[in-house]
């Protein structure tokens, strides 16, 4: 619904945003300019860059445009404040580590002020938008629904939540049907529902009723597009499936899939591959080259064994393959049956710290350059936990439909560490399923800038 509206919203307050922050800085700029603090204009002009920058990253990162966050107005205002705060601390430390920059102090308060209230005039100048749209009737899509049962209640739920320029009209339904009451107006016979449309000015029908169920559905759809009048049909899977599916076209075949796939197209996979080559390549020449041998040292003046600890894991398509960690345990017999769990005795001392930030990870980028390894996925288990869990958690083989990750969508949102009941298992793995429907390059780098802020925030999970 809505789709392309949705699309061109999201670009115009990107828009509107940048505008009143480039306008904010503009004036910054004069205000140096005008007490001669300014030396070059290079550096204006740098650092309006990285403020552009700063802006898009932070904002996309945390999902300031998602359409759910615009359309409440509440939400769209408390995000643009966290976001805000977030975007003023970047930059702070950016002026902090420029010596160059340290005249502008001034300046960028006033910049900070002054963005501040011009973002806040957007929201309310957004509210306005909202309401105007709402009060023209060629911007309001009005919609009747065919039908009384259960997807038809679905339907409308998710038309009131489509937001700006959509109204449920009400819906159309033989009397011998209606066994329960709505706040919406339930118009009598099926048969007269094109002439119900005209009379209320509706722009689309949906009907919840097939043509399959009910015959009287093929002439209704003659009829609305005589009357030039949308007709979109709504079958019900609720029979066989309780979730949503995708429906794609081979051809003038529709095909229904059980989820949304991204990573099932050829580019999608050579993208996400091309990334992992190229950060972990950056990874073990910078990083692991000086990185591996001072754990190693460190590692060995802690306690006896292994630099290395390897171990099989469930990886793509349920194959196994040898995951790479720095040894943060003393050699025991259970590394491959039991996890690690909080105050856990095995664990060094030196091995509490690389766990506490996630140093032992690291070399799984050697994983990652080798292809067995994202560089984000689902976290993979051990072969003998991979078993249990398929047996307890339903759908739980469709995460290896993925290559395991070093870190992902679960991680990020706090799932991470040991698993004590079932209901954790099943959120890592609903986390997993979500990520595999909603893949993107940006949902990546989204995950690895927030692996990165929990690293240095501190996770309590992380043990």
């Amino acid at each position: 619904m809505n789709t392309e509206f949705r699309k061109s919203l999201k670009v115009i307050l990107v828009l509107m945003d940048l505008t009143v922050i480039n306008l904010s800085w503009l004036t910054s700029y004069a205000f140096m300019l005008s007490n001669e603090l300014l030396q070059t204009n290079n550096i204006f002009y740098s650092f309006a860059f990285f403020i552009n920058l700063l802006w898009i990253t932070t904002s996309l990162m945390f999902g300031l445009y998602e359409y759910h966050v615009i359309n409440a107005f509440e939400t769209f205002s408390q995000k643009t404040v966290h976001v805000y705060f977030l975007w003023i601390v970047f930059m702070t430390i950016m002026l902090s580590y420029a010596a160059e920059l340290i005249n502008m102090m001034d300046a960028f308060i006033l910049f900070s002020v002054f963005a501040f209230l011009c973002l806040s005039a957007n929201r309310f100048f957004y509210l306005g938008i909202k309401k105007y749209l709402t009060l023209q009737h060629d911007m309001v899509n009005r919609v009747l629904i065919i039908g009384f049962n259960d997807t038809a209640k679905k339907l409308a739920k998710y038309l009131e939540e489509d937001g700006l320029n959509t109204k449920l009209m009400g819906f159309v339904e033989n009397e011998e049907n209606m066994h329960e009451l709505t706040t919406y107006p339930v118009f009598p016979d099926i048969e007269n529902t094109v002439n119900v449309a005209k009379q209320l000015n509706i722009h689309e029908i949906f009907s919840t009723i097939t043509p399959e169920q009910n015959s009287i559905i093929y002439r209704l759809i003659r009829d609305a597009e005589d009357q030039c009048l949308r007709f979109k049909v709504v079958p019900s899977l609720s029979n066989h499936v309780n979730r949503s599916v995708v429906v794609d076209f081979i051809k003038d075949l529709p095909v229904l899939s059980m989820r949304a796939d991204p990573l099932e197209d050829v580019g999608n996979r050579m993208m996400k591959r091309m990334f992992d080559v190229f950060v972990s390549g950056l990874v073990i020449i910078f990083i692991l080259s000086w990185l591996i041998p001072l754990v190693a040292i460190l590692i060995l003046l802690d306690s006896r064994g292994p630099v290395f600890f390897t171990q099989l894991r469930t990886g793509l398509t349920d194959n196994p393959f040898y995951c790479f960690k720095f040894r943060t345990m003393r050699v025991n017999n259970e590394s491959d049956s039991k996890q690690a769990t909080k105050n856990d005795s095995r664990v060094t001392r030196l091995g509490a710290f690389l766990r506490k930030t996630s140093i032992d990870e690291f070399p799984q980028f050697f994983n990652v350059f080798r292809g067995e390894m994202s560089l984000v996925g689902p976290r993979p288990h051990m072969l003998k936990h991979t078993s249990e869990y398929a047996k307890i958690v339903d759908h739980y083989m469709i995460r290896q439909m993925l290559k395991p990750g070093i870190t992902g969508w679960a991680q990020v949102n706090g799932l991470r560490g040991e698993i004590s009941n079932p209901i954790q298992i099943q959120q890592r793995v609903a986390s997993d399923l979500w990520y595999l429907e909603h893949w993107s390059i940006w949902l990546d780098i989204k995950i690895m800038f927030l692996t990165i802020y929990k690293v240095f925030a501190g996770d309590k999970q992380a043990y």
